[in-house]
């Protein structure tokens, strides 16, 4: 049985974790809150670092409230802290990690914009574990319970389990090599895709029965690096600027975003509209590059706000839907399908006002920063779902002589450690 010490909780750290010491060692434990004395199992020991979770809650803080799922599911690790208390030490998280690993000493507490905590998810994968399908636990391989995380819908539970049980019985021989499986809807959840994520090894049949879609408007499939096939209803998710936004849209109603299941696309139902605005406000200019675009969430929104856009992506499932995108706002919007790096290795002409970036939760490369600043852009609005590696690239950003303006969260992953923060440089 592994050692069981006693915890004076400090303080949280990126992860999802709390900071603590013991005998002078570092502790990083889990199911805690910062200001509680715990009990705690070790789970591995370095030379100079602990990692431990909680077992027993010596001092309980008035933030603690009961879970209503397993910790750690689908990231769930913030479950036991009231939601308040949730959005408080998530900016002091960005605020650590801007002074630790950017040298950067934020000017006041960061204040972290609430979401509802259920159905949030316009987008999740699914794992599966025999015959059940879920999200992986944190730090294991074990699936547990998607639905009693309350990430999604009631309503996208009923469709994932009717839709296997579909798959099952017309398509059985995909179905046993399904990998995973990615759900993808639109904001008000008239709209949902399942897509089924199968191995390069897999033969398709021949054409078959096609599954019903009861509670699905589609159901895709692909090998890796394909694109998807269509085995019922549509491939496609549509979102409009009312849907968005709600009243009062910052563009024309008429503007819109479709997007496959197998493109990336921001999260939270309830928060996408208010990322949009505050990247809109940051980003007013003439000229405008949005790199990482995806499918143009924030590229569409800057044409059809009247600005010239380069929007440039990577990644072939979302810069087929991004073109799609950018169709119908002509030389308003002009689409680059490229690695960012080489697209930052080009001079631009004119010179942009602005550069929007949205990169994956590793940050920007070091290549891809050297051609940033290069540039010489006179403002820049970053959009990052982890403080370290914000707080890291913002670093280089300032040591290059750009000074940090504003920073603004938002709650996009509620009960999960992820935050998305949205900062601008000058």
């Amino acid at each position: 049985m592994s050692a069981l010490i006693d915890l004076l909780v400090e303080r949280p750290v990126a992860g999802g974790r709390m900071l603590a010491r013991h005998e002078g060692r570092v502790v990083f434990v889990s199911g805690a809150i910062p200001g509680e004395r715990v009990r705690a199992r070790i789970e591995r020991a370095q030379k100079r670092t602990l990692w431990a979770e909680t077992v027993d809650v010596l001092d309980a803080s008035p933030d603690r409230r009961e879970p209503y799922c397993e910790s750690g599911c689908g990231g769930s690790v913030y479950a036991h802290i009231q939601y308040a208390r949730q959005r408080q030490l998530k900016g002091d998280v960005i605020a650590d990690a801007f002074r630790r690993v950017g040298k950067i000493v934020l000017p006041c507490a960061v204040e972290v914009a609430a979401s509802s905590e259920d159905g949030y998810r316009l987008r999740a994968r699914l794992h599966r574990q025999g015959a059940r399908w879920g999200f992986v636990r944190e730090g294991s391989h074990t699936v547990c319970d998607a639905g009693a995380t309350r990430q999604l819908l009631p309503e996208t539970m009923r469709a994932v389990e009717h839709a296997a049980g579909e798959m099952q019985r017309v398509r059985p021989s995909l179905y046993e090599q399904a990998s995973a499986l990615v759900i993808a809807e639109n904001v008000d959840a008239t709209e949902r895709v399942l897509h089924w994520e199968m191995p390069a090894t897999v033969e398709w049949p021949a054409e078959g029965a096609r599954p019903d879609v009861a509670g699905l408007t589609g159901m895709t499939a692909s090998r890796a690096g394909e694109h998807p096939r269509v085995l019922a209803g549509d491939a496609w998710v549509t979102d409009t600027a009312c849907q968005l936004f709600g009243a009062q849209a910052p563009v024309a109603e008429t503007t819109r975003w479709r997007r496959r299941a197998t493109s990336f696309f921001q999260g939270n139902r309830h928060l996408i509209g208010a990322l949009v605005r505050r990247v809109l406000e940051a980003s007013a200019g003439d000229h405008v590059v949005d790199l990482y675009a995806g499918v143009g969430l924030f590229a569409v929104a800057m044409a059809a706000g009247g600005a010239h856009v380069m929007a440039v992506e990577g990644d072939d499932s979302s810069s087929v839907d991004l073109i799609e995108n950018a169709m119908p706002l002509g030389a308003r919007l002009r689409v680059m399908h490229a690695s960012v790096e080489s697209a930052l290795g080009q001079r631009p002409s004119p010179r942009p006002d602005v550069v929007v970036l949205d990169p994956p939760r590793t940050g920007m490369s070091g290549a891809a920063l050297d051609g940033l600043i290069g540039w010489r852009v006179p403002r820049l609005v970053y959009v990052s779902c982890d403080p370290p590696t914000l707080a890291r690239d913002s670093g280089r950003l300032v040591a290059a002589g750009y000074a940090l303006q504003k920073i603004d969260a938002l709650d996009l992953f509620p009960n999960t450690a992820h935050v998305e923060c949205v900062a601008v440089f000058q």
